[in-house]
């Protein structure tokens, strides 16, 4: 499902994206370098920012992007086999604050890693939401050039969901844990200071590392918008495209599938009611009291297999839907930053052209301009990559579910009215026989 490779950018002067070889990518196959493109990017300052750690080390790039855990009988062809890990993240007991300012719910972050980086093999610190938040921020302040996983939203409108019930705690939760996952396996955002720094440190400063925004984050953070990018590549657009088309596609997913919910409500409401019914007519009816009561326990067995379907699709599937509506969002924030990036390029090569002066050389900010462009075409065409296989592995595993939640459901209903059968045929045996 990923878009088609273009062959070059409609810039003037600029390479083609297949000659460029930076090392972040995940496919490193597809991005063949030339020797021109290596002396480039050797030459780039830019370059070499992104290709080290604030500490100084350098980044890591032969760990893969982990895949997404899926059911035990489902393999997926594209899994990465014998893939070694040195990050572990979870989040877990959600603990309620009550203070007499303010309310609000602490998660534990556990964290088991064996890289140098950190001065311990395991870490347990307590952190809220505004300090997942906190991290979300500064990783694109510092990583422009990459899609960051997104947050749950912090506001639930007032009356209709309560954010301390033991069901929205959980489900956010579980997004937490997802997000920071996602985090520790991305092979360039989990070597991120700020990310050491929200791991471990008990106390969380929200000052620390403000001077760590790298060249290339305060180059993008601060393009203005007086540039008009000509024409956006091919391959670029087509992601634009598909992100339009999935954006469409989900939102009536999701309305549909609120719809289902509401109306299983409903006729929850209605099982409800139906079954105890047919035990009040049983204690008026001495000889269909059995089958009566037997009707009055299916339709009881079927209400509570039908309640259990209904919770799995409002804390299973719904929230799968909403977090790839805002990864989508979060995708096009960084389709735009790249556009900012490649449209000040095309305006410092047509401000060159127009001076008409004769240079033997392109001038120096014009190439290092040009090196970011490259720089956010590699990094952004890797993380496409790492999203289409985890959005393939998650709506896989999420369909499956989907699919072994609804032959639970049937087959339970099946059960109870099944087990009705031999005591309607026992009564109607015991009456032939009476007569």
């Amino acid at each position: 499902m990923s878009a088609g490779t273009p062959k070059s950018l409609p810039s003037s002067g600029q390479k083609s994206i297949q000659d460029i070889c930076h090392p972040l990518s995940a496919e490193e196959s597809v991005l063949t370098p030339s020797p021109d493109a290596a002396n480039n990017t050797t030459s780039s300052s830019i370059g070499h920012k992104d290709l080290s750690l604030p500490n100084g080390n350098a980044v890591d790039t032969s760990s893969p992007a982990s895949s997404s855990s899926l059911l035990n009988r489902l393999q997926l062809d594209d899994d990465l086999d014998g893939e070694t890990r040195d990050l572990f993240v979870t989040v877990d007991d959600p603990k309620k604050h009550v203070s007499a300012m303010e309310t609000y719910i602490t998660y534990r972050v556990s964290t088991k890693t064996t890289r140098t980086e950190f001065d311990l093999p395991e870490y347990s610190v307590r952190r809220r939401y505004q300090d997942f938040d906190w991290l979300r921020n500064k990783l694109e302040d510092s990583q422009p050039t990459h899609l960051i996983p997104p947050l749950p939203e912090k506001f639930v409108m007032k009356g209709v969901v309560d954010r301390f019930s033991e069901e929205f705690v959980e489900t956010r939760r579980k997004a937490l844990d997802k997000f920071l996952k996602r985090v520790a396996d991305h092979p360039v955002l989990s070597f991120n200071e700020h990310f050491n720094v929200f791991l471990s440190a008990k106390d969380l400063n929200k000052r620390q590392g403000l001077a760590l925004l790298s060249k290339m984050g305060e180059s993008v953070k601060y393009v203005t918008g007086g540039y008009k990018l000509r024409a956006r590549p091919i391959e670029f657009a087509t992601m634009g495209d598909y992100l339009d088309m999935f954006t469409q596609k989900l939102g009536t997913i999701d309305r549909i599938a609120q719809r289902i919910i509401k109306e299983q409500s409903e006729y929850l409401v209605e099982l409800r009611e139906y079954g105890p019914l047919y035990s009040s007519w049983a204690s008026s009816e001495q000889e269909l009291q059995e089958p009566l009561d037997g009707v009055a326990g299916c339709v009881g067995n079927c209400c509570s297999a039908l309640e259990e379907l209904t919770e799995d699709m409002s804390d299973e599937f719904l929230p799968v839907l909403r977090e790839y509506v805002l990864y989508i969002e979060s995708m096009k924030n960084v389709l735009k930053k790249r556009d900012q990036v490649q449209a000040e390029y095309e305006a410092k090569l047509e401000a060159v052209a127009f001076r008409e002066e004769k240079r033997t050389t392109v001038p120096t900010d014009v190439e290092k301009c040009q090196d970011r462009v490259e720089c956010f075409n590699a990094d952004l065409k890797a993380d496409w990559e790492r999203w289409q296989n985890n959005k393939r592995q998650d709506f896989r595993q999420l369909l499956t579910g989907m699919a072994d939640k609804n032959i639970q459901y049937y087959e339970k209903c099946l059960a109870a009215w099944e087990s009705l059968i031999p005591l309607l045929q026992d009564k109607q045996e015991a009456k032939a026989e009476t007569n």
